[in-house]
């Protein structure tokens, strides 16, 4: 594997040819910092830092990746700065998301259908019992960018027998088309029912009859330690409907995703390239998960700490973009954030809290006032030091309500009242 997929998560799977003149821009983007600072910034890429919009220093033609964290940052004499705000300027790259809206032709009218969650069985099967009851619902997708064939390779769950198809919506992100690949070889033009790239779920239709539709069990039932198994399309075309086996190794894990902060299931189930959309699956042959990311470094060997999308979670969303083709009611504070390093607030002498990279154009924040480069210090009055103080307190909450920011700039210090707006409409 050469150094840029080790950079990458992994998936979407993309097969493209790349030009020489595209390799050199990307190259050129990687050269802006000098060297140490590129380790630096690669090794503090956070994935999501988020109450809203995402931080990330990936290209913009790789999927984001969950990074494991350091604890120091780059010692002053390499080349910090002499102006903090030169320097969060260039350690902060706000992104309006990594993955742009499917242009895959819609559904023209709404299935009538809805996904359901099955209690837990009775009677625990084998590995070789559960393949060969979940298989033939796992289907192998192909969304096409448009550009000169390339495409995203990956996985999806057959959940209605007449082609209702569950996916993650970074498989879909950016495509112009999309085929479904059946198990027996045959494919068929998708259409897209819906996407929400809050929760990484996308769903598309096919014209079939007969298919094998999963079944869906309850993940709010999943404890550690349990066994799972993981079926998807591994690492191309030629390790379709490839199983492996794991444990849950905890559950309701908040990771940040392209801006939003997701709960997951993490599980030591080999996940790979091409697993995304996949199936995670409990021993009694149900659904409970949608398998999406991995853990990766480039700094330090990780291996086994993988995720998935809890069922809980896809029913609400399968079911919200079957009957309107979006979730909604979310709410969103239009801001994006990131967790100030101990030692850059140490030594710029900067108060601890999380430095405002972006504000949303449209929301509240704007309306209010708050800038790029503000450092919100409390959130309701108590301390902010990462973002899961902001989200903690704007999911209680619903649309129209407000949070308390404690905000400082230029030495002082004030409060703003921000009032949370619908999700799609700032982000």
């Amino acid at each position: 594997m050469d150094n840029e997929n080790k950079s990458g998560w992994y998936a979407p799977l993309e097969r493209e040819n790349k030009s020489a003149a595209q390799n050199a821009e990307r190259e050129k983007k990687k050269r802006g910092l000098p060297a140490p600072w590129r380790a630096a910034l690669g090794i503090l890429l956070a994935m999501g830092l988020i109450a809203g919009s995402s931080l990330f220093f990936a290209d913009k033609d790789e999927a984001p990746v969950v990074i494991e964290k350091p604890y120091d940052l780059p010692a002053p004499e390499i080349g910090m700065p002499d102006d903090w705000e030169d320097f969060f300027g260039s350690f902060f790259v706000p992104e309006s998301g990594s993955q742009s809206e499917s242009e895959i032709p819609a559904v023209k009218e709404r299935p009538d259908w809805e996904l359901r969650l099955e209690k837990p069985g009775t009677s625990v099967r084998s590995l070789e019992e559960i393949y060969r009851d979940c298989v033939d619902s796992i289907v192998g997708i192909r969304a096409y960018t448009g550009g000169q064939g390339a495409y995203h390779w990956g996985s999806g769950i057959v959940m209605s027998e007449d082609g209702l198809i569950l996916t993650n919506a970074h498989m879909v992100a950016g495509c112009t088309s999309a085929e479904v690949i059946l198990r027996d070889n045959s494919s068929c033009e998708a259409e897209l029912v819906g996407e929400d790239r809050v929760s990484d779920l996308a769903v598309l239709k096919i014209d079939a009859k007969g298919l094998k539709p999963a079944v869906f069990g309850d993940s709010d039932e999943l404890r550690v330690g349990e066994n799972v198994a993981a079926i998807g399309n591994p690492l191309g075309e030629e390790f379709t409907a490839s199983l492996t086996n794991g444990i849950v190794s905890g559950v309701d894990r908040g990771i940040d995703f392209d801006g939003h902060s997701i709960r997951m299931i993490q599980t030591n189930a080999a996940i790979n390239e091409g697993s995304s959309g996949g199936a995670l699956v409990n021993m009694y042959g149900q659904v409970v998960g949608v398998t999406n990311m991995k853990m990766v470094s480039y700094y330090s060997s990780i291996e086994g700490i993988c995720f998935a999308i809890p069922s809980s979670t896809a029913q609400s969303v399968v079911n919200a973009l079957i009957r309107n083709g979006r979730v909604t009611g979310r709410p969103g504070v239009g801001i994006t954030v990131g967790a100030i390093p101990k030692d850059a607030a140490d030594y710029y002498e900067l108060p601890y809290g999380l430095y405002v990279a972006a504000v949303s154009k449209g929301s509240d924040a704007e309306a209010k006032g708050i800038l790029e480069g503000d450092i919100i210090t409390a959130v309701n009055g108590e301390p902010a030091r990462s973002s899961d103080d902001i989200l903690r307190v704007r999911n209680s909450l619903g649309v129209g309500d407000t949070i308390r920011f404690t905000i400082w700039r230029d030495g002082k210090s004030f409060d703003k009242d921000v009032a949370l707006v619908e999700y799609t409409d700032v982000y």
